[in-house]
């Protein structure tokens, strides 16, 4: 069954090349792109946080706008801070909440495109190894696997960590690398929590390994955690290069906008047919239980709503203390601007 939102029709792949090729011609002749060649890092490239990004590529929605795109995974359990390195990487898939890490460290970087309006990560506490859980009060002294250090998945941890009055500090966090290290140390015992993204929680849940009980996958779960959205995935650069090539940056914006728009009304088969088959993981069906779990934390626009952002400097300023003594401009970690335009053409 498909999930609210993407049965009402289903977009063919031909006719998404089909339109892709139609619009190349006029989208090249509305601006004069800077720099048509653009090298895109995305850590853990499979996980669905690149997901528009990686359809934009593979529909030609990049292409369709006179851009060659190279999208390069840097692995999973890269560091949580990651700016692009000098000419080798132009723009960075990832967590909105790198660009106030940035700046706090004296970097200035922006997110021009939102891909997730949560952070789309979930918390579950092993069903062997805690049996009787009641309260995180019992995770004291327990180790929690994450992907890396900063990464969404400790963030969400600290935040129902905090709830009872517990820190970081009173737990263990074990950053794994890769999806299947994560469901191995859960599942042999190494770990007694774990808080992470898909399609590891779905994996567990489908067998019920896991008990889940703090959830950033849905707008309910995020609200009830954080009181608003929580920006998640986005693309983000640094000020000098939005600054010396806005036309590029639109021009990477329109495409992304498009995917997204594809992604709110595609079926579940368009889904399949587009990905590449590496990502499935070997199991379709898993796969497409994880999407429909995190299909509603896909931004519908790229639009970065205000008190995310907010909400996102408060809950960092909380638990890393480098952001909370530094004085963040948030006014310069996000933009509408681009996102706003390519909404406005989507829709003409």
């Amino acid at each position: 069954m498909n999930p609210p939102g993407l049965n009402r029709r289903s977009f063919s792949l031909a006719a998404a090349f089909s339109v892709a090729s139609l619009t190349a011609p006029e989208s090249q002749a509305q601006m004069r792109l800077e720099k048509s060649r653009i090298a895109i890092a995305a850590p853990g490239r499979a996980s669905f946080q690149h997901l528009a990004l990686t359809l934009a590529d593979q529909l030609g929605f990049f292409s369709a706008e006179g851009l060659e795109v190279s999208i390069q995974d840097s692995g999973a359990g890269s560091p949580a801070v990651q700016a692009p390195a000098g000419a080798a990487t132009d723009v960075v898939s990832g967590p909105y909440a790198q660009t106030i890490r940035l700046q706090a460290q004296g970097q200035k970087f922006q997110a021009f495109v939102l891909q997730g309006r949560t952070p789309a990560v979930a918390m579950g506490i092993s069903s062997r190894k805690l049996r009787q859980y009641k309260s995180p009060l019992q995770l004291r002294g327990r180790r929690i696997g994450i992907s890396a250090v900063g990464s969404a998945g400790q963030m969400l941890a600290n935040v129902v960590l905090a709830r009872v009055g517990l820190t970081e500090s009173d737990v263990n966090f074990v950053s794994f690398g890769s999806s299947s290290a994560a469901l191995a140390a859960l599942r042999s015992g190494q770990i007694d929590a774990v808080s992470y993204g898909e399609p590891v929680i779905s994996s567990l849940e489908r067998k019920g390994e896991v008990r889940v009980i703090a959830d950033t996958r849905t707008l309910k779960g995020t609200l009830d955690l954080f009181g608003s959205q929580m920006p998640g995935a986005c693309l983000y650069a640094s000020l000098d290069f939005i600054k010396k090539n806005p036309n590029t940056v639109q021009a990477l914006t329109h495409g992304m906008v498009r995917s997204l728009k594809w992604l709110q009304t595609a079926s579940l088969g368009d889904l399949v047919r587009v990905v590449p088959e590496s990502y499935l993981l070997g199991n379709r069906v898993l796969y497409l239980e994880a999407f429909n779990k995190v299909h509603e934390s896909i931004s519908p626009d790229g639009i970065f709503p205000e008190d995310g952002v907010q909400t996102t400097l408060k809950v960092l300023s909380r638990f890393e203390p480098a952001i909370g003594a530094a004085r963040v401009d948030l006014g310069l970690t996000y933009s509408n601007v681009f996102a706003t335009k390519a909404r406005e053409r989507s829709q003409g």
